[in-house]
């Protein structure tokens, strides 16, 4: 889960990391009186989940609170396209009104989990700032990195490695010390995927402060933490997978034009694939999981037909805790409830797959039953493209 960058300063700021403050603000009479309250120079920064606000224009120094508001007016409601939003975009919702600083110097710091190893990594650069992606993919000698083990944590050593990396010195080094110490009890104890501090500003003081910061947080871990899941942010959310969330479905949205409904992750992942190799895209990722009920099959069949690019849609399930029977006598209930007109091919194996065959072909709906993947994925490819299946 994702959260904005006024709740991820305020969250660091609570474990020890200098962010400067800032306010959170939805109209541009609140933009004006928060830069009033603030001081001016300030800058107004728009709240998405998405970097690359700042090339895309959404971020603005402003002199006066007259400017803030301006500023406010042109970004709220406005829709920014970065490369992380894709060519859609995003509509601006909420800004936050920071204070503006001298900056002498900017670094990057985040904090991750390796799957490989099972570490967390605390990596840091010098050559902080908007182009830390480029630096990571042309110059990756740039960027410090250090494994720390989860059962013996974060040790002194692992800061100083970094901090002499970094060439910091003085205050800043201590400052460092704290961010680090900071950045790795909120990781550990609010279950984080991911913290970044971009850029970690050295200011004309010689101290250091966040400047932009990224915090996300693993959604199977969100149970343990209400306080984490209330900052959830249902406007920047694609309304399929929120509510396929409420429905305890997985569900990633993609952009082909084949919907897939799987039990099994991995299944999921080879149906996409297999989709792929015969030419067509898939339109989502969606796993229903090992105990699929009819009203659960009625709920994915709504988000799949509620994407208007879907042209067709693919059912590959295997049977072993889930009964075919049952999970057939959902597809055709939620197909006649919904008035399902787009091509659907099913493919089915395992716990009563011959009864699950016989209720399809008997419900007098245009269903394609076929127990072969390769052929099943075939001829819904070819459906979709206005062919006859194989």
């Amino acid at each position: 889960m994702k959260i904005h960058e006024h709740q991820a300063a305020e969250l660091l700021a609570a474990y020890g990391v200098p962010t400067g403050g800032g306010r959170a603000v939805f109209t541009a009479d609140e933009a004006e009186a928060a830069a009033a309250a603030l001081g001016t120079p300030c800058v107004v920064k728009a709240q998405i989940h998405a970097g690359g606000r700042g090339k895309a224009g959404g971020v603005k120094l402003v002199k006066t609170p007259g400017e803030a508001r301006a500023a406010a007016e042109a970004l709220l409601g406005a829709t920014l396209v970065t490369p992380q939003t894709g060519p859609a975009g995003k509509v601006v919702h909420r800004l936050m009104i920071a204070p503006a600083v001298a900056v002498e110097a900017e670094y990057y710091v985040g904090m991750l989990l390796d799957n490989d190893s099972g570490n967390v990594i605390l990596m840091a650069s010098a050559a902080g700032g908007m182009e830390i992606e480029t630096v990571a993919k042309e110059s990756p000698e740039k960027i410090l990195r250090q494994q720390i083990d989860p059962l013996i944590g974060l040790r002194p050593y692992h800061i100083t490695n970094l901090s002499t990396g970094l060439g910091l010195a003085g205050d800043a080094a201590k400052d460092f010390a704290g961010i680090a110490r900071g950045m790795y009890r909120l990781f550990t104890e609010k279950d984080c995927s991911l913290i970044e501090l971009n850029p970690l500003a050295r200011l004309d003081s010689g101290r250091l402060q966040a400047i932009d910061a990224k915090v996300t947080f693993d959604d199977n871990a969100l149970f343990r933490h209400k306080d984490i899941a209330a900052l959830r942010d249902p406007l920047e959310e694609d309304p399929k997978e929120a509510e396929a969330q409420k429905s305890g479905l997985s569900y990633v949205a993609l952009d082909g034009t084949i919907a897939c409904m799987v039990n099994g992750a991995g299944l999921a992942m080879a149906t996409m694939d297999m989709i792929d190799s015969f030419g067509g895209r898939p339109a989502n990722f969606l796993d229903v999981g090992g105990g699929a009920s009819a009203e659960k099959v009625e709920a994915a069949f709504t988000i799949l037909m509620k994407d208007e690019k879907v042209k067709g849609i693919f059912v590959n399930i295997f049977g072993g805790i889930m009964r075919c029977d049952v999970l057939s006598s959902g597809i055709v209930a939620a197909a006649r409830k919904l008035g399902l007109t787009l091509p659907l091919v099913v493919r089915m194996r395992g716990t009563n797959a011959e009864e699950g065959e016989r209720i399809l072909n008997e419900s007098g709906l245009s269903i394609l039953w076929e127990p072969d993947l390769g052929k099943a994925a075939r001829a819904i490819v070819a459906l979709t493209k206005g062919g006859q299946e194989a």
